[in-house]
């Protein structure tokens, strides 16, 4: 990355402004490195500067007309980016809904996968596996499911697989894993967690050729045309930051990194079950799960911030169905994880 950075800084080695798709190096490294066999090429990869920016160009490509179903609760970018194109109504405060969003509920008692055969029609479906913020990761039968369920009703699948390195079990990776898929789904990713590139901005989308509207015609070819132009591309220095990752000591680098947050997680996780809490998610996602039975996430979050000073997030803040959780990230330094579990020790036994 260093010589990358260097050459930009040269007269010989400045290239300005690239292609708006990503540098070809970089595409085909991604496609070659996460969709091996899976039949994704390097031409079915859009490099962007982060997994929610293209959510929002996703949702300019679809327009304001669609129809959208989320995981409830699911990471709030869904939503909001809906929200902000027109599609999803008015706002129901009584049942903390917007009224054409489809919400699929997902809870401990159904594993977190929500129940397809109550869940209406969309033409749009966000699923995100492993899912912030519950952590769960849906298995091969379920996404099979979905898929199936994708196909019967015409809807497209926006898969977000941000946290798709921190899966533990024999989950899928990646949708296109799934025999169909890419007749129904596209697939957002970023750097952002593997590589701690939250400030750096970097990240993709996966759009087969077999993605086709219902007149045929290519979804690719629209996105290209927006990403052509709303973007003029990922920077050059976050791209060459992309190579180094995608390299053989980047990749070795990575799961140094996941393995880290993972140990966090696992700390985070037998705290709050030795304080006799129910815990749920922490396996494949840096995220732990916690439920506290008949009160305000919100009332929860403000306790938790006054009486220990440690930040976590209200579960209503992903939807009605996070209501009554609080997410607790173990992104952090080690020593500060510690120091917040024994806040958390201290305050509730």
């Amino acid at each position: 990355m260093s010589q990358r950075s260097y050459a930009l800084s040269t007269i010989d080695g400045y290239s300005g402004y690239g292609a708006e798709q990503g540098e070809k190096k970089l595409r085909a490294a991604i496609a070659s490195t996460y969709y091996a066999d899976l039949g994704i090429e390097e031409d079915d990869i859009f490099v962007s500067d982060g997994a929610k920016s293209d959510i929002s160009r996703l949702q300019v490509l679809f327009g304001s007309t669609v129809t959208m179903a989320v995981q409830d609760p699911s990471y709030p970018a869904y939503v909001d980016s809906s929200v902000i194109l027109g599609q999803t109504g008015q706002f129901q405060k009584d049942v903390e809904k917007f009224g054409n969003i489809e919400y699929m509920r997902c809870t401990p008692e159904n594993g977190f996968f929500p129940d397809l055969s109550t869940v209406r029609r969309t033409d749009i479906i966000f699923f995100c596996s492993p899912n912030n913020p519950t952590g769960y990761a849906a298995s091969r039968e379920q996404l099979t499911k979905l898929v199936q369920f994708a196909k019967e009703n015409g809807s497209i699948i926006v898969y977000d697989s941000a946290y798709a390195m921190y899966v533990s079990d024999d989950s899928p990776r990646s949708i296109f894993e799934i025999p169909g898929a890419k007749e129904v789904a596209l697939e957002v990713s970023s750097f952002s967690k593997y590589a701690g590139f939250t400030g750096v901005r970097l990240g993709w989308t996966a759009i087969p050729k077999e993605l086709l509207y219902s007149d045929g015609f290519p979804l690719a070819k629209d996105f290209n045309r927006i990403v052509c132009t709303c973007f003029n591309g990922a920077s050059n220095i976050a791209q060459a930051g992309g190579l180094a990752c995608v390299s053989d000591e980047g990749i070795k680098a990575m799961h140094e990194v996941v393995g880290f947050y993972k140990d966090n997680t696992d700390i985070i996780v037998d705290t709050f079950n030795s304080l006799g809490f129910k815990v749920y998610g922490g396996k494949n996602a840096p995220y732990v799960w916690v439920y506290f039975p008949g009160q305000s996430s919100w009332d929860v979050f403000s306790e938790i911030l006054e009486k220990t000073h440690v930040v976590t997030t209200p579960g209503s803040g992903f939807g009605p169905g996070g209501e009554g959780f609080v997410r607790v990230s173990a992104f952090g330094h080690r020593e500060n994880v510690l120091e917040a579990c024994r806040r958390f020790k201290k305050l509730y036994k």
